[in-house]
């Protein structure tokens, strides 16, 4: 058998079925979403679908439970704290399960390169030269079978209390996604916990050539690498000493760099700390792997993984298959992949089939910003979302920001019709401004109705960023990177977020007027994204309809309708943020008729707002009419009585 899987006994059934696939038995081609039949003993969480959509809460695992307020710049975790496993109590998943919450996205978890100082556990210094921040980047992992220590109240039992909040959170019907990042690891690799048999990254690598397809590593021969000539006056740590921040780090022959720079000394502005890891792409470009059959974009996910079954692939492949496979066997429920667009798509055919086939229900989230490759990844990759950053999070943000046309969001739902189910929606995460930022939109109400439109107007899943629901700033400037992102490099408490953790009470107690209407807010639209059964259902753009009418309705709202054969739906938002707007909106013909309604007046029911209020549609004439006033920002989210 090849080495493609490995030989134990949980494989036995999965080779079965694979084998009656290579018979000629194989299922007619199914989608990302319909499941392979195989029964499986890993511990995942048994949890009802929503009625409507997934929502899945960002959390940066190491701040979501930081009660220390110091926050000073460049400082040490004594000094400014750090969240733990342990302070995802009880109350605390209650409190994210309120959200309308299905799946939390724990940041930050796999152990990667810290300044803080774990040798007593056996774990190597990390050097503050090519290590960002004081707490250092989640996307520099350093053991991928293991967690950071940083999380845990016992560094030796790290791994034991990860475990126990896989159990919580399923516990409380929520599944656990956490991040990997196939394209490049620490520049210090080190792997304390990995299974019998299975090495480090680089460990068997030919280093004399640049290039070997079963090498981890591309090297820039006969050259040690540098460290970065320091840009704007930087200094790890902020200039504090320490014995290892003398410039230097040892690495010969040097590595090629995360984002592909091929310098010994890659630049500042290179993702310096990292090492990019060789995936059977010769440094022409060209492949050094199968490729996948042509047509295969239509093909079954269990026929993704019987195509695999006999071929031979590079390393670095079966590496993180196994890594993947270890954690689906901890009780994880998916992933993250870190800018999966540098990492080629038959890898991801590979590797998510074989998860697919371990469990048909883990959910996969990539991180691809080019629009052309989307359904490359979706189709050919077999990924269950991507996030829809470049087109409709950033017509989102220029809309808030007073710049744009919400024209623009109707013709990207009309592009992404084939695809839209799969585009995660977002307003904020790790990598985004906080809405809140002066940088941004300087008022955290100007989200309202980006996330009313973010979360009702498709059948994507929603995400929410820890802290966005209570209109966080992210002013803090804490070290490594700047203020308007809640830092991801460093230690700190995060201060709206902590008014309502409330010492650990997780009740919204020191919250002021304003962020707990916020997060009420917040609480009903994700509510009705999770619940609603017609957020599962068809889309009908009412923005030109309600344009071409006499009324206020204009490029600064925004209208659609949501429906299935059990419930109708429909979503007005007003971004003008100063001046309430009294608009007419129309329904079309062809919408009415789908919707079997008849002449007359029919009646709504308002489900955003408190108090519940009713409205009325009248139809007359083949159109629908609704009369309706929006505050500033404001929106407004019917359902037709029957």
């Amino acid at each position: 058998m090849p080495h493609c899987f490995p030989a134990s006994a949980r494989h036995g059934l999965f080779l079965s079925v694979l084998a009656a696939l290579l018979l000629g038995c194989q299922p007619s081609p199914i989608t990302n979403e319909d499941s392979v039949s195989a029964s499986h003993e890993n511990p995942q969480s048994q949890v009802t679908p929503p009625a409507g959509k997934t929502v899945v809460y960002q959390v940066f695992t190491r701040l979501f439970g930081n009660k220390n307020t110091a926050n000073k710049p460049w400082g040490t975790l004594e000094e400014n704290g750090v969240g733990k496993f342990a302070d995802f109590t009880d109350e605390a998943l209650l409190g994210i399960k309120e959200l309308g919450t299905t799946h939390i996205w724990y940041t930050g978890v796999p152990h990667h390169a810290v300044i803080n100082d774990y040798s007593a556990y056996g774990i190597s210094h990390d050097d503050p030269d090519v290590v960002k921040g004081r707490a250092g980047s989640p996307y520099a992992v350093k053991d991928y079978y293991n967690v950071n220590p940083d999380l845990a109240v016992d560094p030796a039992n790290r791994l034991a209390e990860f475990e126990a909040l896989i159990a919580r959170t399923h516990a409380h019907g929520m599944k656990v996604i956490i991040d990997i990042v196939p394209n490049h690891v620490a520049r210090n690799y080190e792997s304390l916990s990995s299974p019998a048999g299975v090495s480090d990254f680089g460990a068997h690598d030919n280093t004399a050539v640049i290039y070997a397809r079963d090498n981890n590593f591309y090297y820039v021969v006969g050259e040690s690498f540098q460290v970065p000539a320091a840009d704007n006056g930087y200094q790890p740590l902020g200039g504090q000493p320490h014995p290892l921040a003398d410039g230097k780090f040892e690495e010969n022959p040097a590595k090629w760099t995360g984002n592909g720079a091929r310098a010994a000394r890659p630049d500042a502005n290179d993702w310096y700390e990292t090492v990019k890891v060789n995936y059977g792409i010769k440094p022409d470009g060209s492949e050094d792997f199968p490729a996948l059959p042509t047509g295969f974009e239509q093909q079954s996910v269990a026929a993704h993984a019987a195509f695999w079954l006999d071929k031979d692939v590079p390393d670095s492949w079966r590496k993180f298959r196994d890594i993947t496979h270890y954690w689906l066997d901890k009780g994880v429920d998916g992933f993250r992949y870190d800018m999966a667009e540098m990492v080629p798509v038959a890898f991801w055919s590979y590797l998510n089939s074989s998860i697919k086939v371990r469990n048909p229900d883990a959910f996969l989230l990539a991180e691809v910003y080019q629009p052309q490759l989307y359904r490359d990844y979706l189709q050919l990759g077999k990924m269950d979302y991507l996030y829809d950053k470049v087109a409709f999070y950033d017509s989102l943000k220029a809309i808030m920001q007073g710049q744009g046309d919400t024209a623009d969001l109707v013709s990207i739902q009309a592009d992404m019709q084939d695809i839209e189910r799969h585009m995660l929606h977002f307003l904020e995460n790790h990598d985004e401004q906080r809405i809140a930022a002066p940088e941004f939109a300087g008022d955290a109400d100007k989200g309202k109705p980006a996330m009313v439109v973010s979360a009702l107007i498709s059948r994507s899943p929603t995400m929410l960023y820890f802290g966005q629901e209570v209109g966080e700033d992210g002013s803090e400037n804490m070290g490594f990177g700047k203020p308007s992102r809640t830092t991801i490099f460093d230690y700190a408490g995060v201060p709206a977020h902590q008014r309502w953790m409330n010492n650990g009470a997780f009740d919204g107690g020191q919250l002021t007027e304003k962020e707990q209407t916020l997060r009420d807010f917040y609480r009903r639209v994700l509510n009705i994204s999770a619940d609603y059964p017609a957020m599962k259902g068809d889309y009908y753009s009412l923005h030109a309809a309600s344009l071409a009418n006499d009324s206020d309705y204009s490029s600064a709202q925004l209208a659609f309708a949501r429906w299935t054969d059990t419930q109708h739906m429909i979503v007005a938002a007003n971004f003008n943020a100063t001046t309430p707007v009294t608009v007419e909106l129309t329904v079309p013909e062809d919408l009415l008729i789908k919707w079997q309604l008849p002449q007359g007046e029919v009646a709504l029911t308002e489900h955003l707002n408190r108090p519940q209020t009713a409205n009325k549609m009248m139809v007359n004439g083949g159109t629908g009419r609704i009369q309706l006033t929006l505050p500033p920002l404001g929106s407004a989210v019917y359902t037709i009585d029957r």
